[in-house]
């Protein structure tokens, strides 16, 4: 499986069918091929072979899509770093993958200038910039390192099943750095597993309006490039613009975080008919809360998906139709995934009991880069652990409880933020919130809740304590405090930074 072969099958039988939309630029599959064969070319002409480690740091763009597939093609591996890293977290990432070359936006280059000395890997001349028009000594622009270069197909190079396709570095902040390595088998899983569960065809059109550098991307970009499709890239997430999108280009498959969701569904401009050509409204990354689910199949019926999953290679799938039977399971695994339920002992748990959530199936990661020891932890006689607590009904779809790490022990019991979250988001002024647990001399831990106020509304803490006690089902879930916030810290997913939520209350309590 050669997931390089798709893009120039695309070109030869379908060139005039239109691939690609980024900003002003519209491509044919032909156009994109040749644009991506520039930059295969480019990369091999600098001295590049397969196995080679290229990373970006770059914001969505044009020349990001045009990476991933010129890797694809070539056996380059693609390293796509997050925009957001600090220096110190992308010197640490750059060295880790051991990168050989770097295509950034040109604002990170006095960043790149700055810790240059502490990656020997990356030779002068391997620090590619874009958007700029000179480059300062040891870097080139992007413009000089493609031009004069052949659109023609590069050297056929022989790519299999276990020829790695990208390492993607884990979204957290803080220890060892996890570079979670997929190979072009996973990724012709990808392709055809998602398309298959999407109900996606060739005449498709896809909207991607999140960040492309993180895993769950790959679950419309595959599918998109297996099946000749359409996809339309957003440079960022824009609720009206992503509303104004769909209605006018047709959009029938977008997939979205939570809080793009919510994002959507309160922006003024939203109305059910602005979103009537979608087939596919997929939640990723997170629950979607049960309010929003409740609306979402009440306004936009047969559209809601919703996947839970891990980069390092296990998903559940709630499909279009059990959206509503089973609003508050995240699904049952695919075809040729297995599901189990272990209890700390590593045993099966029955229906209805909470346990740690294990799988396996064909997209299960290779490993973490360089990191058996860490490997070997979390693939355990081919199950992958997950480290979240769920459970399964007696029809085996699975329900998230929470992630273990964030589960609060408060006098003993188990408390789940998440079931405290699904109160509190109904209140009338939240649009979202987030719960924590803090030290408590007395109980050990008690939750704590950060919410977002609806725009134009006010909210008091003592008040929405008061109103979340009243309403939680046990005393344990009552919290002890509530504190208001304009904004979450999110990374390049938009996945809330819980612990950086919890962190600033503490710093802010002493």
């Amino acid at each position: 499986m050669n997931i390089g072969t798709l893009l120039p099958r695309h070109a030869h039988y379908r060139p005039d069918h239109l691939a690609l939309v980024v900003g002003a630029e519209r491509l044919t599959y032909h156009q994109l091929n040749g644009r991506v064969n520039r930059l295969a070319n480019a990369l091999l002409g600098a001295g590049l072979a397969k196995g080679d480690k290229v990373a970006t740091v770059l914001p969505n763009c044009l020349e990001l899509v045009l990476m991933y597939w010129a890797a694809a093609k070539t056996g380059i591996v693609i390293v796509p770093a997050s925009p957001l890293l600090q220096e110190g977290g992308l010197t640490t990432l750059l060295a880790d993958s051991d990168t050989v070359l770097v295509l950034a936006d040109g604002s990170f280059r006095k960043g790149l200038e700055r810790i240059r000395g502490d990656l020997p890997a990356i030779a002068d001349d391997r620090y590619v910039l874009l958007g700029v028009e000179t480059a300062p000594d040891g870097f080139r622009t992007y413009r000089d390192f493609v031009v004069g270069t052949s659109d023609g197909e590069p050297p056929s190079v022989e790519l299999g099943d276990h020829d790695v396709f990208n390492i993607m570095y884990s979204s957290g902040t803080t220890g060892a750095p996890k570079g979670i390595v997929h190979t072009h088998y996973v990724r012709a899983h990808y392709c055809t597993l998602f398309a298959a569960a999407w109900r996606m065809t060739p005449e498709s059109v896809v909207l991607h309006a999140g960040s492309i550098v993180f895993n769950g991307a790959m679950l419309d970009f595959m599918p998109w490039m297996y099946l000749g499709c359409t996809y339309i890239l957003h440079g960022a997430f824009d609720a009206a613009v992503v509303i104004a999108e769909i209605e006018s280009a047709g959009v029938t498959h977008v997939i979205m975080v939570p809080a793009q969701i919510m994002a959507v569904l309160n922006h003024p401009e939203f109305t059910p008919e602005r979103l009537a050509s979608l087939r596919m409204l997929q939640n990723v990354g997170a629950p979607l809360m049960l309010d929003y689910k409740h609306r979402l199949n009440r306004e936009l019926p047969g559209r809601f998906y919703e996947l839970y999953g891990l980069t390092e290679g296990f998903v559940t799938v709630l499909d279009r139709d059990d959206a509503i039977r089973k609003a508050g399971s995240v699904g049952v695994p695919p075809p040729f995934f297995e599901m189990r339920i272990l209890d700390e002992e590593g045993n099966e748990v029955p229906p209805g009991e909470v346990g740690e959530i294990c799988g396996r199936g064909p997209i299960l990661m290779a490993g973490y880069y360089k990191r058996p020891e860490l490997t070997d932890a979390a693939i355990v006689d081919g199950w992958l652990h997950s480290g979240d607590a769920g459970y399964v009904d007696e029809e085996g779809f699975l329900f998230l409880v929470d992630r273990i790490k964030d589960m609060i022990i408060s006098g003993g019991v188990n408390v789940y933020p998440k079931d405290i979250e699904e109160i509190i988001v109904q209140h009338p002024a939240v649009t979202e919130v987030s719960v924590f647990g803090v030290p408590d001399d007395r109980w050990g831990e008690v939750p704590v809740a950060a919410v977002i106020p609806r725009e134009g509304e006010s909210l008091d803490s003592r008040q929405l304590v008061e109103w979340t006690n009243g309403r939680v089902g046990a005393k344990f879930q009552r919290i002890a405090d509530a504190v208001v916030w304009e904004s979450f810290p999110r990374n390049v997913a938009a996945k809330t930074l819980k612990r950086e939520i919890r962190d600033h209350y503490l710093a802010r309590r002493t």
